[in-house]
């Protein structure tokens, strides 16, 4: 049994820090089999504007909790992305940041919706390469992201790419239905479909640490009037129907979710929250007037949401003046607290490390 929770670090994270470093970067493997069942939930955040990451950072730090950074495929691909940062980038955009603050609570970098749309060889070629990418930059968790498939192809594309996760010793998340609310024409995800999945993959060998699922949640900002509407009753009948397997609850789109509604979700499965929007939405509100009139005039003018600004900008974003960083990291950091509170997350960090290092 290891004594120390660096002598957990998957080989490829290691390998990516150096023996020097002290930081604890665990797999989401060993985080979810430590968790999987305590009502409580991983906030998980697709910081796709680098300047939230230390004050999310500090949150974790003081109340002793595990988080995880991660950015999509369409955030994060091996051409950059619309946050302009590839898998090398943002690992060492992370990994330098917790250096900096000396984060010493452990943590994980995951590679959110590898986005994998058809079986054909060279989409999940492109999908191979990213992953691999991905794992020789240290990340320690991925989510393999095939929905957009009927359920035979989903298995045989998430067991082919997800074989190459687990080998590396990182941890797996898969996805059954497509996450798009009902008004934009998602399908919530059924028990059946939930249950053949992970079926078909366990038959397979490849065991999945989370199930994304499509239970009406959305991506990104809600509109003004839009109300949230997520199937809590179905996310908890899925995770009862899993759990023999090991397999937790991955909830995608948050932002927008009431935080007193939030708790509850850990009463249902889910045990990890992916938090993306809300941090853009920080970033945004601590950029110079003069440089959001212009990033939203160039969205507008390109038909675009305003994410995609994000790249075309990314040298005025990375040299703002100090005192408008530190705005948005004491943002970003009393966000941070009120979600870890929320997900009932303070102590996940020395709970998961008592377990893990019993």
């Amino acid at each position: 049994m290891a004594k120390t929770l660096q002598e957990l670090m998957p080989a490829n994270a290691r390998k990516k820090l150096g023996s020097a470093s002290k930081l604890n970067v665990l797999s989401s493997h060993d985080v979810f089999r430590a968790l999987k069942d305590d009502k409580v939930i991983i906030m998980a955040c697709n910081t796709r504007i680098k300047h939230v990451i230390p004050g999310i950072m500090r949150a974790a730090e003081e109340l002793d909790a595990i988080v995880c950074f991660e950015l999509a495929k369409s955030e994060s691909s091996l051409k950059g992305g619309y946050t302009g940062m590839d898998p090398k980038a943002y690992a060492e955009t992370v990994f330098g940041y917790a250096e900096a603050v000396r984060l010493s609570k452990p943590f994980f970098i995951h590679g959110d919706h590898v986005t994998t749309k058809s079986p054909d060889p060279a989409v999940v070629g492109e999908s191979r390469d990213l992953i691999k990418a991905q794992l020789e930059n240290g990340y320690t968790s991925v989510a393999v992201d095939a929905s957009f498939n009927e359920t035979p192809d989903n298995i045989k594309i998430s067991s082919e790419l997800g074989r190459m996760v687990i080998d590396a010793g990182a941890g797996l998340e898969a996805e059954v239905g497509e996450i798009k609310s009902t008004k934009e024409g998602g399908e919530i995800t059924t028990v059946e479909e939930a249950v053949e999945f992970i079926e078909g993959i366990e038959k397979n060998g490849i065991h999945a640490d989370l199930l994304a699922t499509n239970n009406g949640s959305k991506h990104g900002n809600y509109k003004p009037g839009e109300e949230v509407h997520i199937e809590l009753n179905r996310t908890g009948e899925i995770y009862e129907a899993i759990r023999k397997w090991g397999v937790c609850i991955a909830q995608h789109g948050i932002t927008g979710t009431p935080l007193n509604q939030m708790g509850q979700f850990a009463d249902y499965g889910i045990r990890k929250g992916n938090v993306g929007t809300n941090w853009q939405n920080i970033a945004h509100a601590g950029l110079p007037a003069d440089l959001m009139k212009t990033m939203r005039d160039w969205a507008q003018k390109e038909g675009k949401d305003i994410k995609f600004a994000t790249k075309q900008f990314l040298g005025d974003i990375n040299s703002l003046p100090a005192e408008q960083v530190k705005k948005i990291e004491e943002a970003a950091y009393a966000s941070a607290a009120e979600f870890i509170t929320a997900f009932r997350a303070k102590g996940t960090a020395s709970l998961a490390a008592q377990r893990l290092l019993k």
